[in-house]
């Protein structure tokens, strides 16, 4: 049985001028902490069985960026694709406050280009391009936890309908099982666009800025009785960030949580209104 670590508050260990919160920082030292994160994922999906450069199962080379195990649509064990994904979800939670941070006084500019996905040249008459790969932005808006689910549980048997001397029963699917092989393609287009964010996050802190602008213009539109739609006010969800789990006794579970915990209250005190005072 693994020992949990013992880490730290990510925090700088210098302030600004007069004891003030020195913002750069604290965003320099939590994007070298995920920058780590990223890194040890992609090890992990480098290391799963089958991995390598004699690998059709895998299909890239020994040392893959993940635009390029994006490319190839690799498959992992499905043991290793539930860890690799249980450590991303808070890595991405905590590239998001991250962002919200950058863009604590950031006004976004009227010319600035959209960063959704380009438009794609397609092919002429009678001419079938091969389907491609698109890579993905780091999402700006926690998953708003689902109160009404439902989890369903597992049939315990299958009809199995049949006519004598004619046909023979369907066979049992056998249940999942830890080493089947499921598909991590999209789960590359996650690392990658997570390495894109942590590496350009004025970028990402425009996209934000430009989102928040909207958002008041819509509030302003719905005070004034404009506009009846009502659309998410805040790009965080209520209650704990998505992947956060709970410290313990002798420190948190890994270091992403550490992080995440820390950039998740520095969000919120960037989300404050500037006191005029």
């Amino acid at each position: 049985m693994s020992t949990p670590l013992r880490t730290r508050t990510i925090l700088p260990d210098r302030a600004g001028p007069e004891g003030a919160m020195d913002w750069n920082a604290a965003i320099e030292t939590n994007r070298e902490a995920l920058r780590r994160v990223l890194a040890m994922l992609v090890a992990m999906v480098r290391s799963g069985p089958g991995s390598g450069t004699k690998s059709p199962e895998m299909g890239f080379s020994s040392e893959p960026t993940p635009e390029v195990m994006a490319t190839a649509r690799p498959t992992l064990p499905r043991y290793l694709h539930r860890a690799v994904l249980a450590l991303l979800r808070p890595a991405e939670a905590a590239a998001r406050r991250l962002v919200i941070i950058v863009a604590r006084d950031l006004a976004a500019p009227s010319s600035a280009p959209r960063l959704g996905r380009r438009p794609v040249a397609r092919g002429g008459a009678g001419v079938a391009e091969p389907r491609r790969t698109h890579p993905l932005c780091l999402p700006l808006f926690d998953p708003l936890p689902r109160w009404n689910r439902r989890h369903r549980t597992a049939a315990a048997g299958m009809p199995r309908i049949s006519f004598p001397g004619f046909t023979q029963p369907a066979p049992i699917p056998q249940p999942p099982n830890d080493f089947d092989r499921v598909g991590a393609t999209r789960l590359a287009l996650r690392l990658a666009a997570l390495g894109r964010a942590l590496d350009d996050l004025p970028r990402q802190a425009t996209r934000f800025a430009r989102w928040r602008d909207a958002r008041d213009a819509r509030r302003r539109r719905l005070e004034s009785g404009a506009s009846r739609r009502i659309s998410r006010v805040s790009a965080l969800r209520p209650g704990r960030p998505p992947g956060l789990k709970p410290a313990r006794r002798n420190g948190w579970a890994h270091e992403v949580h550490a992080v995440l915990d820390t950039v998740h209250g520095l969000a919120f005190w960037a989300l404050e209104p500037a006191d005029t005072s």
